[in-house]
């Protein structure tokens, strides 16, 4: 008999606390900047769905064929009988590898939404009727507290979101998921790979427009929940690549002169024509480079997978010294 259960680790105004911190900081400093995940209220949500379906943007197909042809072996080099998603969304993805799972018993996905995790567990329950979840509500990029379930568990976190951390944020991050990891668990993490940079490019800024209304969406964000005076026609969306620090970097660009005033901040922020705001940095990465990252946080990469046209990566670590290094791909 399956058993769904929440753990809240977010109270009801924790988001709107959030929002205001991260809207005055940003709109206060120079340059300015956004964090991306103000980019997903349902209609930025939906955005990003469309923007994996478009041609241009290749990570999610890229991704998710690597889990096609790999869940299995992945499954068998974790024996994985707790499954822990960070960032989990819909969970549409996970489904993979809970397929794979031959030992699965419990399922612990992390997220900020209380809706997006309801609807994946009451869809995975329905598929997998012996499947227990535990679910958290809270922010994987805090120190987390997982629930007891049976190891070995094999915590995911996918879709390079990896890479809208800087530097020293993902050194933090890793050693946080380091310091959940007991004997025998497992990191699997998707990390986008540095290629042509108008591949990359055109990935961010689609023909279609879709990219740059996502990248406006913040902005629909602060206008609703802060009673901002944004108006999105005010600014136009830029992907650039960031040679230096291998990274595409998302803008929103004022197209002239505009005054905004943020109401619940009493906060009045001028623009000059062409000043931006930066909404995302998305780091593209080399095997090398995720080795050693992995390496500074205590754990040691065993296992890299990538698709075949090698865009992506999906990467298996586990505690520093607990894998015989010829096991590596």
């Amino acid at each position: 008999m399956s058993v769904f259960q929440m753990t809240r680790t977010l109270d009801e105004h924790a988001a709107d606390r959030a929002l205001r911190k991260d809207v005055l900081r940003g709109m206060t400093r120079v340059p300015k900047e956004l964090p991306p995940k103000w980019f997903y209220d349902a209609r930025g949500s939906e955005l990003f769905e469309e923007i994996t379906r478009l041609p241009e943007y290749y990570p999610t197909r890229a991704e998710r064929e690597i889990l096609l042809e790999r869940a299995r072996e992945i499954a068998a080099v974790s024996g994985a009988r707790t499954l822990v998603e960070l960032g989990s969304g819909s969970s549409e993805k996970t489904r993979h590898l809970i397929e794979a799972l031959p030992a699965l018993e419990t399922y612990v996905p992390v997220d900020v939404s209380e809706s997006a995790l309801t609807g994946a567990a009451e869809s995975l329950l329905e598929a997998h009727p012996g499947l227990n979840v535990h679910a958290l509500l809270a922010d994987f990029t805090a120190p987390l507290h997982l629930p007891d379930s049976p190891g070995p568990r094999l915590v995911v976190f996918l879709g390079g979101t990896i890479g809208n951390l800087l530097p020293a944020e993902r050194a933090v991050f890793l050693a946080s998921v380091r310091a959940m990891l007991s004997p025998g668990d497992a990191l699997l993490m998707g990390t986008d790979l540095v290629k042509d940079e108008a591949v990359l490019v055109a990935a961010y800024d689609d023909a279609q427009g879709v990219t740059a209304e996502f990248d406006k969406n913040v902005l629909a964000v602060i206008d609703r929940e802060l009673g901002a005076d944004f108006h999105t026609a005010d600014f136009e969306h830029v992907a650039v690549w960031n040679r230096e620090h291998e990274w595409i970097e998302m803008r929103l660009r004022a197209r002239s002169a505009v005054t905004v005033k943020i109401r619940a901040l009493d906060l009045v922020v001028p623009f000059e024509e062409g000043e931006e705001i930066l909404t995302e940095i998305s780091a593209k990465f080399r095997h090398e480079g995720v080795r050693k990252e992995l390496a500074e946080a205590g754990l040691e990469l065993a296992h890299w997978w990538t698709d075949s046209a090698g865009r992506f990566a999906l990467s298996l670590s586990v505690a520093d010294g607990s894998v015989d290094s010829d096991a590596v791909d």
